[in-house]
């Protein structure tokens, strides 16, 4: 019973968060409007950049077995 609960759990939770970041996603996709936003081609790397690079986190934490942050190790 308490896994049905988290499953019910995540699937509200997903839906809730995934659209809202979607919502944000948009918002900041505006932010391209030359019309109404100056910025330089940096800045716009920098923008892309992030919102790569916390997907690719996400990815990371669908498909890892572990949980909790990453540990650098050499």
């Amino acid at each position: 019973m308490a896994k049905n609960n988290k499953s019910e759990n995540f699937r509200k939770l997903a839906k809730s968060r995934v659209n809202r970041a979607i919502n944000m996603i948009r918002l900041i996709a505006n932010l391209g409007n030359k019309t109404h936003y100056d910025y330089t081609p940096d800045q716009a790397r920098k923008v892309i950049s992030a919102l790569q690079s916390e997907v690719t986190n996400v990815k990371i934490k669908f498909r890892s077995k572990k949980r909790g942050t990453e540990e650098f190790t050499l």
